[in-house]
């Protein structure tokens, strides 16, 4: 290649490279300042294409969009001093780019640092003036509410950003405390337990002395139903003999005698003792029962 040929690729090398160091792009999701020799001149570049001076203007770009900072868990204690761990987490943007720029040298991760540490000391103070009740559930929404609109104008005016929601992901009790915790509620499910067990057995005892009580009536009842059954049956039994007597008081009495001969002599080994002439024997001497 001839020298004047390389000339021309040297200036069209240098000419690319002073063009891509003029023109720049900010995207819809950025935002970007200029800087001039380390100051902010343009504190806030409108999405499109942009024209800079080479080695004298420089661009700082940040993330546009909703950025998350996580904090870390941070032990609070409540109005009556009893300990809580809290979790949670912030939704922030950048709203005044030379503000950011300017406290945060453009990093995110700073900022994150410094308003997590602004979200640990926020939550520290609405925990301890709320009642650990009020924290979990009773003032929970009131509580995350403040501490947005607390922090949104203090980190607006402190490091340009603006949070636009403080969320409580988890609360819980210290190790030390949850074992506490659970011990007492253990001896009082145990407690409430033994409390339904012995009216359990109280309600089972009335209701056995109830069940027997009824045994006992429903016996003495049918008993009572069977004396009267029996009884009738031998007023009617005593009516028939009677009867039966009157019609035939020969032949009541020889069936009597028979009845007694059988009931007398139907026994091993027994011994009865009785005078010939007694009245016993009248029909075993004389069938027709003569004296």
């Amino acid at each position: 290649m001839s020298g004047r040929g390389m000339s021309w690729l040297l200036v069209a090398v240098l000419a690319l490279f002073v063009l891509s160091n003029t023109i720049f792009v900010v995207k819809e999701t950025e935002r970007a300042v200029m800087l001039q020799f380390g100051e902010v001149v343009n504190p806030d570049l409108a999405p499109g294409i942009h024209v800079k001076v080479p080695f004298v203007n420089n661009v700082r770009k940040f993330e546009g969009r909703l950025l998350t900072v996580d904090s870390t868990p941070e032990r609070f204690f409540t109005m009556e001093k009893k300990a809580l761990v809290v979790d949670s987490y912030a939704k922030f943007r950048v709203a005044d780019t030379a503000r950011f720029y300017t406290a945060t040298n453009g990093e995110e991760s700073r900022a994150m640092g410094l308003l997590a540490q602004r979200i640990n000391d926020g939550l520290r103070n609405q925990v301890a003036v709320r009642t650990i009740q009020e924290v979990v559930s009773g003032q929970r929404d009131q509580l995350m509410e403040d501490l947005t609109e607390e922090l949104s104008q203090v980190a607006l005016d402190e490091y340009g950003v603006e949070v636009v929601d403080v969320r409580v992901k988890q609360i819980d009790l210290p190790q030390d405390v949850s074992e506490s915790v659970y011990r007492r509620m253990n001896a009082e499910r145990e407690k409430e337990a033994r409390e339904h067990r012995s009216q359990g057995q109280e309600l089972a005892e009335g209701i056995r002395a109830a069940a027997d009580r009824e045994v006992t009536v429903l016996e003495a009842n049918a008993y009572r139903d069977a004396q009267e059954i029996r009884g009738e049956g031998d007023a009617e039994a005593t009516r028939i003999y009677a009867e039966a007597f009157g019609a035939d008081p020969e032949f009541y009495a020889f069936t009597r005698s028979l009845r007694a001969y059988q009931d007398a002599f139907s026994g091993s080994g027994d011994m009865l003792l009785l005078k010939p002439d007694s009245e016993f024997f009248r029909y075993l001497k004389d069938p027709s029962g003569g004296e």
